[in-house]
């Protein structure tokens, strides 16, 4: 039996035309009988790196009886010049998060995904400690089991207080070992117990992973890099999947 939580997880790569830049993590997330696809918001857009792809891939499970077979799905990230995904925003500036409805019509036949919900997200009951025990689920530097197609987990410790914004941004960080192609991947934690509203997903969706954070100030000779990333609470995405 392979966990549910695995098939959460999409590996993305972006595109210019026929020209492959870049790879990176992402994770569906369904609202009111719509899917979407969730991933950092510099995955689709980066003026800093000068990274501007007009499309992205996204693999796909077929076969539920042979996880070996998957396909590929094209997204275009215009339409009519302009984006189709929708970027998170508060009071503090841009959200690295972002989302892309995706039509259901155009799945493969015979598709196989599982998609986080509203009852994923933090409940008022739920508490998350600084030191809880958290999964990063994606695809750093584009590994994956390539033969089942499947993402691989990293551990991750909550770092700051939970529920208050790093330094006034809308994120929280965590202790964890993360490479590039990681941004995007969900950052989980695991519930005792089942609960209707999370079906056969135990887990609860707290944020997305974003990127490493490092001092500016520190001596590349002599300092090790902290090992800190920055995640975006997963709150964000009710605001960003409203009709």
């Amino acid at each position: 039996m392979i966990e549910s939580l695995l098939f959460t997880a999409a590996r993305i790569s972006t595109y210019v035309q026929q020209q492959r830049l870049t790879n990176a993590s992402g994770f569906f997330f369904e609202r009111d009988g719509r899917l979407f696809l969730v991933t950092s918001r510099h995955v689709l857009c980066d003026e800093a790196s000068r990274h501007f792809p007009d499309r992205i891939e996204i693999e796909i499970h077929t076969n539920p009886n042979n996880v070996a077979e998957s396909t590929g799905l094209c997204l275009p990230l215009y339409r009519d010049g302009a984006s189709v995904w929708r970027q998170g925003q508060d009071t503090a500036g841009e959200v690295d998060v972002a989302v892309m409805e995706i039509v259901r019509a155009e799945l493969p036949c015979g598709a196989v995904y599982r998609a986080f919900t509203p009852g994923h997200l933090l409940g008022w009951s739920d508490q998350v400690e600084v030191g809880t025990s958290l999964l990063v689920v994606g695809f750093p530097l584009g590994f994956h089991d390539t033969l089942h197609h499947m993402p691989v987990v990293r551990q991750a410790i909550v770092a700051s207080s939970f529920g208050l914004r790093f330094q006034g941004e809308g994120y929280f960080l965590t202790d964890a070992r993360t490479h590039r192609g990681t941004s995007g991947a969900p950052v989980v934690m695991r519930v005792s117990g089942l609960d209707a509203a999370r079906g056969d997903l135990p887990w609860i969706l707290l944020g997305v992973h974003s990127a490493r954070l490092d001092v500016g100030t520190r001596d590349l000779n002599l300092d090790e890099a902290l090992g800190l990333n920055c995640a975006w609470y997963a709150e964000i995405l009710m605001a960003l999947t409203e009709r």
